[in-house]
């Protein structure tokens, strides 16, 4: 999941040990002068974890697992009955018929070939046994179904298993009705271009799809593409002894309506109409393609013919025979009842899941129509010459600096030189959260030759309590607050405290850089902070609901941040749950394009997953603890009704269902249809592309690390889709997070600066390049 609004390091969930509700790790911390002494037996449990027996999958790994290759086979048992998957659609061309018997070609429709017999039996005068091919079809089979009750008609319908498969319920009905019910194959081949392993699989898969949709298996069977008994050849008639010897009767036709072509009531009719009396076995179909013309011509036909002395019979009846239906018991009746089942299901999942891929496509496309339309109102707004976020002029007013830290002895330096230059009058305060690595020393240290920098020590209590810490020993009004793993520009102080001339404006965002951007994971992280969180910011910014403040760069009003009560500690996400408060209390939160911060992202796929899992999950339970507001009256309700369902829309339900696009992708390469899937996602890559170049121009940034863009739409949204599943199933669980502090390697300092951290200002954002 992308959480769109989080610029900079991880919130405070990721970033140090806190106290419960949600640690695990509730270690005291220390004293004011030994920072970082934790508890003896917390130390002791750190070295000595109890030996587990085995290793067991975590179920952040086993679900969506188990999800995906849940959805991969109801997809493959989609495809599978819908003869998208193992299908042979090809139909051999007819050829010479001298191996023949001349009695097979010359007799009738109803050719015995069990037990070595040969015998084509004709259908006795006014007898007419209609048969329909290819169904059953939910819309035409029914109707076919109607009519022959109305005309007190029987008739044999050849059904393949993939449509009885999908409709039971129809295939009983027939048999309820008096019908009688042959095979013709599963998949629909032309059997003679097949192996004799084939035609037993297409036999036996339609005889289980009979058993589980009737509770019967029948001995009559008409092969595909067949036709009349004249018309057998060398090819098709050892494929018609085979299938006797596997104890069916093979049923032909001797009168055929062709109403496959649609060639007009009366010509079916007419087709369908023996001469002198004589019997027949009529070949209609009640699938494949629009029978409109079959069902009406059926309805006239019946009655016509009755007049005239013919009775419509099933098979069997009219050749005075057992019937061909035979009960289905035991093993065999449930193995059959089973495939139906699994087939319904796999029907309607697919069916649920084409319509979430639509309303994915639907609020994918509806958020990048929106953020593009938005971040371009916003940019024309804020870059106009005369400007102005309020009506006193710039903001000049010292302002309090604060950096909560916990062992970030690797990146503080750099991130308190960065401040120590800005070209605002500030004061810098670093929250010391009991570190064990020296990093209040080495601040102290600094604070001997830097002007207006102060260590706050206190005991290990996480990052909410450290910057309440630093609320109530700042000096000044407005209040910046960071991440001690981030540097600032010089103007980023500047630039981001402006707004503030607004006396409206509560709390300001401003723009997270990813500074370690020269790996594929990094490229990956900056297209995402740049077009996912930059892009969104702007849109949210115009709809007055921006959920989040980053931890990474981001100023307060301390008026502000009394009335809705300081920092919380209630979720993970404590920079979203103070912007959603502030939102409610009525105040306006801003965005600041120019107030750059530049951070170091994960570098590795674990640390990514830890830092996500907890913005994601955080998240959650900042829209859970502030759902009230849906139904608030007033600012509370505004961003209710507005801010919290696009949250909960772009933020989690479509991080979520996104991966469908994927899996349909794949599907639709291997089983098709191949072009129209590969058209679609590259319209929807494309439209992604201009979402991004559009931010990237916004941004200044250069295009070159666009080009990872498509292996990020495959791979990372992957990733991120299994962070928020895993979320959900902490939430929906009631599970408890672990702590984890990401590793740092202190490598990200401002572009251009030397290597001792020292800054060096900027002013072209497309010319930045990260350092170290």
């Amino acid at each position: 999941m992308t959480r769109s609004q989080r610029g900079g390091t991880p919130s405070s969930a990721a970033k140090r040990p806190s106290r419960p509700p949600q640690s695990s790790n509730t270690g005291t911390g220390g004293t004011a002068d030994s920072p970082g002494n934790g508890s003896a037996k917390a130390k002791r449990s750190r070295k000595s974890p109890k030996k587990r027996s085995g290793r067991r999958l975590p179920l952040r790994y086993l679900l969506p697992c188990v999800l995906l290759l849940a959805l991969m086979a109801m997809l493959m048992l989609r495809g599978y009955v819908h003869s998208e998957i193992l299908a042979d659609h090809r139909v051999g061309p007819p050829i010479s018929n001298d191996r023949v018997p001349k009695k097979i070609v010359n007799g009738g429709p109803v050719i015995d070939t069990r037990s070595g017999r040969q015998l084509a039996l004709d259908v006795p005068d006014y007898e007419l046994v209609l048969t329909f091919d290819d169904g059953p079809d939910p819309k035409w089979t029914p109707k076919v179904l109607d009519t022959l009750r109305k005309h007190d008609a029987k008739a044999v319908f050849f059904i393949t298993g993939t449509m009885a498969s999908r409709y039971p319920d129809l295939v009983q009905r027939m048999v309820d009705e008096g019908h009688e019910i042959g095979l013709h194959t599963f998949n629909h081949p032309d059997l003679s271009l097949q192996t004799k392993d084939r035609i037993d699989w297409e036999l036996s898969q339609n005889q289980l799809a009979l058993a589980g949709a009737a509770g019967i298996r029948t001995s009559l069977f008409r092969p595909p593409y067949s036709s009349f008994s004249e018309r057998m050849d060398n090819r098709t008639w050892p494929v018609t002894r085979y299938i006797g010897s596997r104890g069916y009767i093979t049923v032909v036709s001797d009168t055929d309506s062709q109403d496959w072509k649609r060639p007009g009531v009366a010509e079916i009719i007419r087709r369908s109409t023996p001469e002198r009396g004589e019997g027949a076995v009529v070949l209609m179909h009640d699938s494949g393609g629009d029978r409109s013309q079959t069902v009406v011509a059926l309805d006239r036909y019946i009655p016509q013919l009755q007049v005239k002395g013919y009775k419509f019979d099933t098979l069997t009846g009219a050749l005075k025979a057992p019937s061909a239906h035979t009960p289905v018991t035991g093993l065999g009746l449930v193995k059959g009842k089973v495939w139906v089942t699994l087939v319904q299901v796999s029907e309607k999942t697919t069916s649920v899941l084409v319509v979430a891929l639509a309303v994915v496509g639907v609020l994918v496309l509806a958020r990048f129509g929106l953020m593009l339309v938005l971040s371009l109102v916003h940019a024309r707004r804020v870059r106009r010459r005369n400007f102005r976020w309020g009506p006193d002029g710039p903001v000049t007013e010292p302002v309090s600096v604060l950096v909560p830290a916990y062992n970030e002895a690797k990146c503080i330096e750099k991130t308190v030189r960065s401040l120590v230059a800005s070209d605002h009058p500030i004061e810098v305060l670093v929250i010391d959260d009991g570190s064990s690595d020296g990093t209040a020393g080495i601040v102290e240290e600094l604070g001997k030759d830097l002007p207006g920098v102060r260590v706050v020590r206190q005991l290990n209590a996480g990052k909410p309590a450290a910057l309440n810490r630093g609320i109530a020993n700042a000096r000044h009004e407005i209040i910046v607050m960071m991440d001690g793993d981030t540097v600032f520009e010089p103007s980023t102080v500047r630039e981001l405290v402006q707004p503030f001339a607004d006396p409206r404006v509560g709390a300001v965002a401003g723009n997270a850089k990813v500074g370690n951007r020269d790996t594929l994971i990094g490229a990956w992280q900056h297209i995402e902070y740049v077009m996912g969180f930059n892009l969104d910011r702007r849109m949210y910014d115009i709809l007055r609901c921006m959920p989040t403040i980053p931890g990474a760069v981001g100023a307060f009003r301390r008026t502000a941040l009394e009335r809705v009560g300081g920092m919380s500690e209630d979720t993970l996400a404590e920079d979203t749950d103070i912007t959603m408060a502030m939102h409610r209390d009525g105040w306006h939160v801003v965005y600041a394009e120019n107030a750059r911060a530049w951070t170091e992202a994960p570098e590795s796929v674990q640390q990514l997953w830890s830092q996500r899992y907890r913005w994601s999950y955080g998240t959650m339970q900042a829209i859970w603890k502030h759902r009230g507001s849906l139904f608030d009256r007033g600012p509370s309700g505004r961003f209710g009704r507005v801010g919290l369902p696009l949250v909960s829309l772009f933020m989690v339900v479509a991080p979520l269902l996104a991966p469908l696009i994927d899996v349909f992708l794949l599907y639709g390469l291997i089983f098709g249809p191949t072009e129209k899937t590969i058209g679609a996602w590259l319209g929807v890559l494309a439209v992604q592309v201009v979402c991004a170049a559009l931010a990237f121009h916004l941004d200044k940034e250069r295009m070159t690390h666009l080009i990872s863009l498509p292996l990020q739409q495959l791979l990372y949204r992957q990733l991120m889709y299994v962070v928020l599943l895993q979320s959900w199933i902490t939430a929906l669980t009631g599970g408890r997070l672990r702590w984890q502090k990401l590793r740092r390697t202190g490598a990200v300092g401002l572009p251009g600066a030397p290597a001792d951290g020292a800054a060096v200002p900027q002013q072209q954002s497309g010319e930045r390049r990260p350092v170290g």
